[in-house]
């Protein structure tokens, strides 16, 4: 059994790396909190998240609840719903300030270093294709509308047909740089860490809309890059996870 990979698990890195040598101690500007959207773009105005989504099953009910579930029902989604799933997990608290905003969930030093994608195949108001969630506006812009999305969606997950049965499919990508700017080369694992909270977030959304989602961490890379348009270097892919009404029992 190899074992270098348990390197990646570790803290110790933090203790060779030099941090008055990041781009934050040496006075770069920080990265945006949100990648930069053309003026043009065509944007899609998002319900306010409607705080009764909170407060529609206790806590330890959806914790209790929680699991991957990977058959959906043919219901759509409302707007309203994806609304609140993705105030959820990737919401703005307040407006961005020094560089950093306060969401939904945790993330080390306040870097989020995500962008939220989805692949919409049945969400009331929406036209079927790839979006991207602007959650400084609480919008989304339109990216592409592919011919077959659900089968490209299928495809970039490895053939895992669930992952085009759904609603829509939550796809996030990672741009390292926003974390790199503050931790050099720690930032890789608080990454990883960071992506967790927010499939969790996702989990437990779900319940209270009575719908169900199943994380997935398998996937062909340069197909999903390519699926949302990120170049592979710069952002990348790092998790996906589908959504549908759960299927009526």
């Amino acid at each position: 059994m190899k074992k270098q990979g348990r390197y990646f698990l570790k803290d110790s890195i933090r203790r060779t790396v030099d941090f008055s040598m990041t781009d934050q101690n040496k006075g770069v500007e920080p990265p945006p909190v949100q990648k930069p959207c053309p003026q043009e773009a065509a944007r899609v105005d998002l319900p306010e998240p409607d705080p009764g989504w909170q407060g529609k099953i206790p806590l330890a009910d959806a914790m209790a609840r929680r699991e991957s579930r990977r058959k959906y029902g043919k219901e759509y989604l409302s707007l309203e719903e994806l609304s609140f799933l993705l105030w959820a997990t990737q919401g703005i608290k307040g407006a961005p300030s020094g560089g950093h905003a306060f969401r939904t969930v945790p993330s080390a030093g306040c870097r989020h270093a995500f962008e939220t994608y989805l692949a919409v195949f049945r969400v009331k108001g929406l036209e079927k294709g790839i979006y991207r969630y602007l959650p400084v506006e609480h919008q989304l812009t339109a990216i592409s509308r592919p011919a077959g999305i659900e089968r490209l969606t299928i495809g970039a997950a490895l053939n895992q047909k669930f992952a085009g049965s759904g609603a829509a499919t939550f796809i996030w990508t990672s741009i390292p740089y926003r974390m790199e700017w503050r931790y050099g080369e720690a930032a890789y694992k608080v990454i990883a860490l960071d992506a967790g909270h927010i499939c969790q977030n996702l989990y437990l959304a779900c319940e209270a809309i009575e719908a169900g989602t199943c994380a997935i961490a398998a996937y062909d890379q340069e197909k999903a890059d390519a699926l949302v348009g990120a170049d592979g270097e710069e952002e990348f892919v790092i998790y996906m996870a589908p959504v549908g009404k759960r299927e009526p029992q």
